[in-house]
């Protein structure tokens, strides 16, 4: 059996499906990639720096973005979902239902004129929700492959019959109405599930006023005002009135290390996110006051101590350990308040915000359920893809060619998810040792 007649379908596309992507296809393996948005790069094209080196989180990932796109080797899938799987290691039988975008990707040149036209508007995922966009849409500037999408639910025409404003002005010819689901066939050696992740809205946490109060905000959502394609264009404002915060508090471990919720785990990355995100405040307004209110801090990774002591000293970031009770809004000050307990000196205090950000629990994809079922895997407790032994076969599934990577096997930084990405990789290109030979 030849290498060129090999193939793996990697199901994901965030930096972890990116990453194994590129590893096997530059190995000579033909690569599906198949994600389930118009566009790949996960959750980390929502960044807009990485920790602890404060780089451009897009400016590390769109060049692998488009990498994929051209490699040679790879079968880019996106706005796609599994269907069905049979078989076994060395020769399974996948299904991928691939939906319609009702725009030629053969056509669409990305000038955007569609959306400018279209009456259509809803809320933006990719900007958390912060933000509206229209029913014909691209996720992101640098969304690979670079091609508008209709959201079925959205458009007036797919929706009521009337309309077809983006068709009328596309001059291009791309807005293709007929277009229908089409189902791919694929014959995979192997799978590599990379699913990712999703961030909780702990709207069940009553005691914090997230979704009650405007200007409380989970982690994401914060993330998403701090960066120049955000909904405010990168200046800092409070949602409530559009003022800028003066004052602003993080919350670790809401949801997270909780029996209460039901997620005990330490969600890994939270830490050292609200450290990076008050950094970024402290340079937007270094007038702003920044204070993390914390459990434990858990800084394991490379210069990650550093990276604290440095928003300590050089920022003056105020790191603060213990768990604020009830979050009440002061009405004639527009402030968020409320008592905590300083656990180093046993005193009580209260404080006054003007802007709330909660460090919530990270969950796995909530596809995980569906694909392990068709995939016949198993997860565990929290919807994380079990690993077949978490110290001897980490990047392994319970189904022998199966295997996994990144936070969809449980939380996880960047570095850590590419180093599992390229371990995953070599491993699945064993399942044919002989292919070169």
């Amino acid at each position: 059996m030849t290498q060129s007649q090999q193939s793996f379908l990697v199901i994901g596309g965030g930096i972890a499906g990116i990453q194994a992507s590129l590893d096997l296809a530059d190995r000579g393996y033909k690569v599906h990639l198949v994600e389930e948005s118009p566009s790949i790069g996960g959750k980390m094209a929502l960044l807009d720096k990485t920790f602890p080196t404060m780089d451009c989180s897009i400016c590390i990932l769109a060049p692998k973005m488009v990498e994929v796109l051209r490699h040679p080797n790879i079968d880019l899938l996106t706005y796609s979902e599994i269907r069905g799987v049979e078989g076994e290691k060395g020769n399974f039988r996948v299904i991928v239902a691939k939906k319609p975008r009702y725009v030629d990707p053969s056509k669409c040149i990305g000038c955007g004129v569609c959306a400018t036209r279209c009456p259509s508007r809803v809320k933006d995922e990719y900007q958390m929700s912060l933000g509206d966009r229209k029913a014909i849409y691209m996720p992101f500037p640098q969304s690979v492959p670079l091609v508008y999408c209709v959201d079925p639910e959205s458009c007036l025409f797919l929706t009521k019959g009337i309309c077809r404003v983006c068709e009328r002005f596309c001059e291009a010819g791309a807005i293709d109405f007929d277009q229908k689901e089409e189902l791919v066939y694929l014959k995979p050696s192997g799978i590599i599930i990379a699913t990712g992740l999703r961030v909780s809205k702990p709207i069940e946490i009553e005691e914090y006023g997230y979704g009650r109060f405007r200007d409380v905000l989970n982690a994401m959502e914060f993330e998403r005002t701090l960066t120049a394609t955000g909904p405010t264009g990168g200046e800092l404002l409070k949602p409530s009135n559009g003022e800028h915060p003066r004052n602003i508090a993080f919350i670790q471990c809401v949801g997270s290390r909780s029996l209460r919720e039901g997620y005990p785990y330490c969600s890994a990355v939270c830490c050292m996110h609200a450290t990076k995100q008050a950094i970024l405040v402290k340079e937007h307004s270094p007038e702003t006051t920044v204070t993390i209110f914390y459990t434990d801090i858990r800084a394991n990774g490379k210069d990650f101590r550093q990276f604290i002591n440095r928003a300590r000293t050089e920022y003056g970031v105020n790191y603060v350990r213990g768990k604020p009770g009830e979050v009440r809004e002061d009405t004639e000050t527009n402030q968020l308040e409320f008592y905590y307990e300083d656990t180093l000196t046993a005193q009580i205090h209260k404080v006054n915000v003007d802007l709330l950000v909660l460090s919530t629990a990270l969950l796995p994809s909530e596809k995980n359920g569906e694909l392990a079922r068709l995939l016949g895997v198993q997860t565990d407790e929290y919807g994380f893809i079990k690993q077949l032994d978490p110290l001897t076969s980490p990047l392994s599934t319970t189904v022998d060619g199966i295997y996994v990577c990144g936070f969809a096997q449980g939380p996880k930084d960047i570095p850590d998810t590419i180093v599992e990405a390229s371990g995953v990789a070599s491993i699945a290109s064993t399942i044919h040792p002989s292919i070169g030979e």
